[in-house]
């Protein structure tokens, strides 16, 4: 998934940004709600983890501004508020989850795979498909029963096309999926990850559909 991490700690950004993207995700962390609103204008976030107390505002009023505008996009509120009545607050306001610091980073990926299931950005916690048993939010995959390891953006492509299983999927997608901003995007770059991912997989799972992009093949 594309995150975008509002989070104005040095610390806890840097280690919530590397744990994400370790997962397979693509993150990209600003410090302020005004850089916020600058990348989400331009980046068609798949969710948001969202700090409260930031240099420029409150982030509880940047998510009534995103619903406000009719932007769905699901929202995990990362903070040391611990009141009850300020949780009431966040998710009154239109966030998906609460998170309070300081956290497991393995309970932080946990929450972005339920939240994300319940957007219907991921499947099932087990999916089948032929000869592979999937289960993204635990990272593993089996082929014939045995155990594949894919490394992180082999993930990310195989998430976006698990979405929506026998549906093309854009390169632009998947490209979106795999970098954040300031990363190095090679035109054949998309190519590469599918074909290391049909040589761990099977050369049939994933057909390229020319001219517009990749899908699952469901049977």
């Amino acid at each position: 998934m594309r995150i975008l991490l509002i989070e104005d700690d040095e610390t806890l950004g840097s280690a919530v940004r590397e744990h994400t993207v370790a997962d397979g995700h693509a993150a990209d962390w600003v410090k302020d709600l005004s850089e916020a609103r600058d990348y989400a204008s331009v980046v068609a976030y798949e969710l948001t983890l969202l700090d409260i107390h930031l240099p420029d505002g409150n982030g509880i009023d940047y998510v009534r501004e995103m619903r406000k505008r009719l932007d769905s996009t699901p929202v995990i509120i990362l903070t040391a508020r611990d009141q009850i009545s300020d949780r009431i607050e966040g998710l009154n306001a239109g966030a998906d989850d609460y998170l309070l610091k300081p956290f497991d980073l393995g309970e932080l990926s946990a929450r972005i795979y339920a939240v994300a299931r319940r957007h219907g950005h991921f499947p099932e916690p087990i999916y089948s498909l032929g000869t592979l048993a999937i289960q993204s939010a635990e990272r593993r995959l089996y082929r014939h029963g045995q155990a594949v390891y894919l490394t992180a953006r082999e993930w990310a492509v195989l998430d976006c096309l698990l979405r929506r299983p026998g549906t093309v999927v854009s390169k632009r997608k998947i490209e979106d999926a795999l970098y954040s901003f300031g990363s190095e995007i090679e035109s054949n770059t998309v190519e590469v990850y599918v074909s290391r991912l049909r040589k761990k997989i099977g050369g049939d799972v994933i057909a390229t559909v020319r001219g517009l992009g990749y899908r699952l093949v469901v049977t």
